[in-house]
């Protein structure tokens, strides 16, 4: 067999899977679903507290391509139980141990590009690992992002987007003056940060998961953190052999400005040409109905 053959045949059978959390919105789920062939697995975890009706479960539920769904956890912007439910996700989809790479996007996502491209790019450049990161102390972030870290926060029983957001900031500020801090040391860890979106391999997946296994101290240092899934990953993988894999970048288009009343901004149709000629894979955020004339296009 020619060494084309063998190329197209890797291509063909480059199985990945994509790890969504959501919280609404079922049709558009099914919509990214349905941008996928049989090669593309999905994992999907749908906030506890989140109104959806039996139809639209059972929709979900029977998609042949959507091999796990979720109700575990509530989760609230910027607490702890959505980095659980990555994690649970990701022990589901290596559990199946078909998948060579794995996507994590969330409800509002959506790709960008065809199975065929997704496949021979990553064939391409398989063993890489798609992912942001910076060391911490970060300029991106305030205070350099240790508060995040340094400070018991309650997004977990609040919500920071909602009307009890207050709560959290005057709960904040009363550390801060009260001069109670935690104990932030990894054990000589370095700190990094980045997207909470990705593309790894399995391996690196998989090391991850490993190193949380032996090592129970480190995922509850994160406990009561602010937005721990930016920093978990980077920091175990940054500390690890594939941090020589890394390309510092999540393959996300995403438009860091306030727009119909979001940032980043929800994307529409003057976006169009901007990802197209994008060398990523997925774009977010898309909302209704502002995106649908975009996604017209997409789809």
């Amino acid at each position: 067999m020619a060494n084309k053959d063998l190329f197209v045949l890797a291509i063909f059978y480059l199985k990945q899977a994509v790890l969504i959390t959501a919280y609404k919105n079922p049709d558009h789920l099914l919509r990214i679903v349905e941008q996928f062939d049989e090669s593309f697995r999905f994992y999907i975890h749908l906030d506890k507290k989140s109104r959806l009706a039996t139809d639209d479960l059972r929709r979900l539920k029977n998609d042949s391509k959507i091999h796990y769904l979720s109700r575990h956890y509530t989760t609230n912007w910027g607490g702890t139980a959505h980095l659980h439910c990555i994690l649970h996700l990701m022990k589901k989809a290596l559990q199946d141990n078909e998948s060579e790479y794995l996507h994590l996007i969330s409800g509002h996502d959506f790709p960008i590009k065809s199975p065929a491209y997704f496949k021979d790019f990553l064939s391409r450049h398989n063993g890489t690992q798609f992912i942001e990161v910076f060391p911490m102390p970060a300029q991106v972030w305030e205070n350099g992002g240790l508060d995040r870290l340094k400070y018991f926060h309650l997004n977990d029983w609040f919500d920071a987007k909602g009307k009890r957001a207050m709560v959290l900031k005057k709960f904040l500020n009363l550390q801060k003056k009260l001069r109670l801090s935690r104990n932030i040391d990894f054990k000589g860890m370095a700190l990094y940060g980045g997207s909470t979106w990705w593309s790894l391999s399995k391996a690196c997946c998989r090391h991850v998961e490993e190193f949380l296994n032996d090592n129970s101290w480190f995922l509850k240092k994160f406990n009561h953190t602010f937005c721990a899934e930016e920093i978990l990953f980077q920091t175990i993988i940054m500390n690890s052999p594939f941090k020589n894999a890394i390309t510092n970048s999540n393959l996300r288009h995403i438009v860091w400005e306030f727009r119909h009343g979001n940032i980043p901004a929800v994307l529409d149709e003057r976006d169009l040409e901007t990802i197209k000629n994008s060398a990523d894979l997925f774009a977010r955020r898309f909302d209704y109905p502002h995106s649908e004339p975009l996604l017209k296009h997409l789809a």
